[in-house]
């Protein structure tokens, strides 16, 4: 693909709707972009399996990954006033929530615009001031006076997603990207390249892509999946928080400008040392740059697919999101281009006795 291709293709995913378990515009997306090199199929809980080439018995199944929902929001109740109570879906940190506009997606496929709105400092009292904002203490303002006109003319009603209001941007000066939801549709575009170059020849493995549901609130797409296809190796393609901003120099992992990042830990799952490194000789292999993390948080659809039958190799590959779980992030655009590059490069390097030894 083009630069140009990749970038649309980025773009359309960041701006699509889809917060956990209202995936449906990024499922599409990702149906229509594979069906031409691969066999389609989606199952109830919104996840989405690409096969690419011939799949045999005797093959070694090959699952790349990556989670196809974004944080967001989702209305809990009108106040009479016409303001809405929410949920979150997956983590904020409360004081990065308000003032931000946002989108609630009705039954009817309108998106309805909104602004996150607490208290204004006019009305606080100074203990108020002081006071560390909770969700609890914050509305969704559609511009309505009561909870009948929200109702009546909008549309809304108790369960409607709410999705940042962010559009992508890319910044030629820098070469990198603007835009919400990098966690994990920059990973959702470098599984649909990777799957689209390696369906360009025969492979000795059964490949196969899943873009699943509802990670963000516990990795529940990844466990239907891996119960249905059950693979001996896995690659999972995250959007991975970058630590260049707010770190000491020696503590950066996942940097911006400095290649995807290999997660040897996080507090859900320890890479398997073996396949890991194999992964980091084959960046070297290919003079691919490559990060090396250990996290004392985090976790990723890796532990789901880690804890699959007998155990399934898999390795983490992350393009890092400076300011993930918020309603913006910037990713650059090499390190996207490095990841799905060495993940092709990783593919092309294994064999079934490889694979056996991890």
């Amino acid at each position: 693909m083009t630069k140009k291709e990749s970038l649309h293709l980025i773009e359309r995913l960041s701006n699509a709707s889809g917060v956990s378990g209202f995936e449906d515009d990024v499922v599409a997306i990702a149906k229509e972009f594979s069906a031409p090199f691969a066999e389609v199929s989606e199952d109830h809980i919104r996840n989405v399996y690409m096969k690419v080439g011939e799949h045999k018995a005797d093959k070694p199944t090959i699952v790349f990954d990556a989670h196809s929902d974004e944080v967001g929001f989702i209305v809990q109740a009108i106040k009479p006033n016409g303001t809405l109570r929410f949920l979150p879906l997956g983590g904020w940190v409360p004081n990065t929530v308000p003032a931000h506009r946002v989108r609630i997606k009705t039954a009817n496929g309108n998106e309805i615009p909104g602004i996150i709105a607490s208290k204004p400092p006019h009305f606080m009292t100074d203990a108020e001031r002081k006071e560390v904002q909770t969700i609890d203490d914050m509305v969704i303002d559609v511009g309505c006076t009561s909870a009948e006109e929200v109702v009546e003319k909008l549309n809304i009603a108790i369960g409607d997603p709410v999705i940042p209001d962010v559009t992508f941007e890319y910044l030629e000066a820098t070469d990198l990207m603007l835009g919400k939801a990098f966690d994990c549709r920059i990973g959702c575009a470098c599984l649909l390249e990777t799957l689209k170059k390696l369906s360009e020849k025969e492979s000795e493995f059964n490949l196969i892509g899943t873009m699943t549901a509802q990670e963000e609130v516990g990795e529940r797409g990844a466990t239907v999946a891996m119960n249905n296809i059950k693979p001996d190796l896995a690659i999972v393609f995250e959007g991975c928080p970058a630590d260049d901003t707010f770190s000491e120099e020696y503590m950066i992992q996942s940097g911006l400008k400095r290649g995807p990042m290999l997660r040897n830990f996080d507090v859900s799952m320890i890479t398997n040392p073996r396949f890991q490194r194999f992964a980091k000789e084959t960046a070297e292999k290919y003079g691919l740059p490559m990060q090396s993390s250990v996290r004392k948080g985090g976790g990723t659809n890796g532990a789901i697919i880690n804890l699959t039958n007998k155990g399934v190799p898999a390795i983490v590959i992350g393009v890092p999101v400076r300011y993930a779980h918020t309603h913006y992030g910037y990713v650059a655009y090499e390190d996207y281009q490095a990841a799905h590059q060495l993940a092709v490069a990783i593919v092309n390097d294994l064999t079934k006795a490889k694979i056996d030894s991890f």
